[in-house]
């Protein structure tokens, strides 16, 4: 029996060992991709729905099969184990498919291998216009794959700088820019390779084509550390991002950075999305980050699936995202840490506070919830409708400044801002990507878990947040014994918009009331 390759990285084509298959059909094309995705036994209701939607649904079924006989009529032999309900690719049949290839190099690190199957979007230039499900899976894939390749190029960037290869780092960083021009993070990655690399003419002459971007599509000027970058005194190693390092676990490459030092450690989760480079670039997060640094060592990470993290297709529910925050302060080298955890990640937070007591000193819980969508026990979230329809919303808005109305109204008119939260959700993850963390966000539910909480809690939340209601500040409060609860002004849903002074005096106090006694456990003190 003969082997298949499936190229899926551009317009599809199905080889045989041998050479080219000629296949003239597009709906089996489509059904030999979709198949090959999903890697196991699908149904023969869900494929013939799929691909003819418009058609009653034994009309679909018999397309199916006369689909299913020419498919393996012109591949010379069978290559499908089927049975009266489902079908799938045969076991038998050797298939290598590219898209797994290059999945399977971004999880072992080997960036430069995954590149290499790279040759353009997924199903670039094919379409099944009257098969509008089909369409949609193909884009949410074809988003995710796409996450997964600027993140590979961009640790290429990282890794090459590191190694002293600066030309092969601006060839990288050259293909992010073509990539996402909008990007100013990607654009300085190119200046600073040029500039590495003994080329300042080249890096003029890229910064003035990015200047010329920035104003003209998004009437901005270049940021700060973008100038300093080619004006600056400083030598351009010295203007590089903060080291970021990766934690690995369970097959998965987990970013992190670490800052400061003190006897307490404290991890910063942000919420559904981060950057753990990119949150530095906005003032206002830097300076909250920078606050915080003022009481212990500080620890950021990305959760898997966004930012800088490897991008794998599960999504990061509360008990994969608490595992993570585990790998993450073992590989920091972490002891006893305060747990910061906003909006979704506090769910995380609750869960490894739950399950290791004893490696946490304390929690705080800001613009939280506990559970992800409406029940009749808990009235404070969206209905599982409403949520759907956010969630439509924002996704079809991604790589704009989407919804930061919502999560930062006192940043909204900010034209810095919208450009910087525009560029991290770029940067962060991809719309196919984030659908998946989206639904685990639907689905978390850490209401049973809030009980059995026994380390010191503090619970903040503003009045008018316009993302998470209050009222679920208040009653994850009320379900946490001994938690401290505090209220605060404004309607900003990020910690780091508004007014941060009520915020931050109210996590000082906090942290100051946990005392080290002569063992190495960390206590609160309680009036």
């Amino acid at each position: 029996m003969t082997g298949f390759q499936l190229q899926t990285f551009g317009f599809p084509e199905i080889r045989s060992f041998d050479g080219p298959v000629r296949l003239n059909l597009r709906k089996g094309l489509a059904l030999l991709v979709h198949l090959a995705e999903a890697r196991a036994v699908v149904s023969r209701d869900v494929v013939a729905t799929l691909l003819w939607p418009d058609s009653a649904i034994d009309v679909a079924r018999a397309r199916l099969r006369r689909l299913l006989h020419r498919i393996e009529q012109a591949l010379g032999q069978p290559v499908f184990e089927t049975d009266r309900t489902s079908l799938r690719w045969s076991p038998s049949v050797e298939l290598s498919v590219d898209t797994q290839l290059f999945e399977a190099a971004c999880e072992r690190g080997d960036f430069a291998q995954a590149c290499s199957y790279y040759h353009g979007d997924f199903l670039a230039g094919f379409a099944l216009p009257d098969c509008a499900e089909f369409e949609e899976w193909a884009f949410f894939r074809r988003e995710a794959l796409r996450g997964r390749y600027l993140h590979a190029l961009e640790r290429l960037v990282q890794d090459n700088n590191a190694a002293g290869n600066h030309a092969a780092a601006a060839v990288r960083a050259t293909r992010l820019v073509e990539l996402d021009p909008l990007s100013e993070i990607y654009g300085r990655h190119l200046i600073r390779s040029l500039l590495l690399a003994g080329d300042r003419l080249a890096a003029e002459r890229h910064h003035a084509a990015l200047t010329r971007r920035l104003r003209d599509e998004l009437g901005v000027t270049p940021e700060t550390e973008t100038e300093e970058l080619m004006h600056g005194a400083a030598p351009p190693a010295a203007l590089a991002v903060p080291a970021t390092r990766y934690a690995e676990g369970d097959s998965i490459h987990l970013a992190y950075q670490t800052f400061g030092n003190g006897e307490l450690d404290i991890l910063v989760m942000p919420g559904f999305v981060s950057h753990v480079e990119r949150v530095w670039e906005h003032p206002s997060c830097r300076a909250f980050l920078v606050s915080m640094m003022a009481l212990g060592r500080l620890i950021i990470f990305d959760r898997r699936g966004v930012g800088l993290s490897d991008r794998v297709g599960s999504a990061p529910n509360v008990d994969v995202t608490a595992e993570d925050i585990g790998t993450v302060l073992r590989a920091a080298g972490a002891r006893r840490v305060v747990l910061f955890g906003a909006s979704e990640c506090g769910p995380a937070c609750i869960k490894f506070a739950v399950d290791h007591p004893r490696l946490v000193a304390g929690l705080i819980l800001f613009g939280s919830l506990a559970k992800g969508c409406r029940a009749p026990d808990y009235p404070y979230a969206l209905t599982v409708e409403q949520y759907e329809v956010w969630r439509r919303q924002l996704i079809g808005a991604w790589g704009s400044a989407a919804g930061i109305e919502t999560f930062g109204p006192s940043l909204a008119h900010d034209a810095k801002s919208k450009a910087w939260w525009a560029g991290l959700l770029r940067a962060a993850s991809s719309p196919g990507g984030i659908w998946a963390v989206l639904a685990a966000l639907r689905d978390a539910d850490v209401l049973e878990l809030l009980p059995q909480l026994t380390v010191p809690t503090l619970v903040l939340h503003r009045r008018g947040d316009r993302a998470v209601r209050i009222a679920a500040g208040r009653d994850m409060a009320a379900r946490i014994a001994g938690a401290e609860f505090v209220e605060l002004d404004g309607d900003d849903h990020w910690f780091f918009a508004g007014d941060q002074r009520p915020l931050l005096d109210a996590i000082r106090a906090f942290v100051s009331g946990l005392v080290r006694p002569a063992n190495p456990k960390w206590t609160r003190t309680r009036p």
